[in-house]
């Protein structure tokens, strides 16, 4: 790397002094780099390693920027990142981790949550509903878009009578609106990160779930009534943004009906 001669040692001083403080902190410490750096004896050498560990460092955030092949795939069929319209949206895809019901990584390295752009801003307008009733409280998203070869997993791997199974996953030959980025699971934390008490944990199977018997299970005493204003608030602001809530899952909702669908979207394989 060529360095160029600064007549004026302060000039030097402040242009060494400004990569350190706007770029190199972390970088600096773990070069373990003099703290006589600060004073008037730099060296051709140290600013050398200084411009090394810019590098290095710029390098490690874009890495950290890449994303999956199968993530790139999405945005090339037209996807977006839910993320990139809205960061204040909390983004927990359960199944690019080992926390659901299947207990495994179906997702692998893909850990962002892609919907089709008229759904996904959709969501930006929920978010937008619950803050202006709880500016601290924020929509987290389990699961968005799903490919039909998760569905087949899923499918394969929830061990329940045919009867009951349908009620909660749809067959991998019909498919699912998650399938084409049309649907989302999601819940509501608070103002410290927590998830609102919605009397179940996401994906669980059985009744307690059910948003239709929300009453009767509330009257049986097995959910309480906050836990039900706490699953209205979820479906007052999605609701208002244009979705709609299935019977059976407090945490999922549809954009537009499987006609719609299948007139507007494709599967996502």
């Amino acid at each position: 790397m060529q360095i160029y001669k600064i007549k004026n040692c302060n000039c030097l001083f402040f242009f060494v002094l400004f990569f350190i403080a706007g770029c190199m902190n972390s970088a600096l410490k773990e070069r373990k780099i003099n703290k006589n750096i600060f004073n008037d004896t730099i060296t051709k050498d140290t600013i050398v390693i200084i411009l090394d560990s810019v590098k290095d460092e710029q390098q490690q955030v874009l890495q950290k920027k890449k994303i999956s092949e199968f993530e790139q795939k999405l945005i090339d069929e037209g996807l977006v990142n839910i993320k990139d319209l809205d960061s204040t949206i909390v983004v927990d895809l359960r199944y690019s981790t080992e926390n659901n019901f299947m207990k495994m990584d179906v997702y692998g390295d893909w850990e962002n949550a892609y919907l089709q752009p008229d759904v996904a801003e959709k969501l930006v307008l929920a978010q937008h509903f619950l803050q202006l009733k709880h500016p601290n409280y924020k929509l987290i998203i389990f699961d968005a878009v799903r490919p039909v070869s998760v569905q087949q997993k899923m499918w394969e791997t929830l061990d329940l009578p045919m009867k009951e199974k349908t009620k909660y996953l749809s067959p991998p030959k019909k498919g699912s609106l998650h399938n084409f980025g049309a649907a989302v699971d999601l819940s509501i934390v608070d103002e410290f990160g927590e998830e609102l008490d919605m009397g179940t944990e996401f994906d669980f199977f059985g009744e307690l779930a059910y948003p239709r018997k929300e009453i009767q299970l509330m009257k049986q005493g097995k959910i309480t009534p906050a836990q039900i204003n706490n699953r209205q608030m979820l479906r007052e602001v999605m609701r208002k943004a244009g979705w709609t809530n299935i019977e059976t899952e407090w945490w999922h909702f549809n954009s537009v009906d499987w006609k719609e669908a299948k007139e507007r979207y494709d599967k996502v394989e």
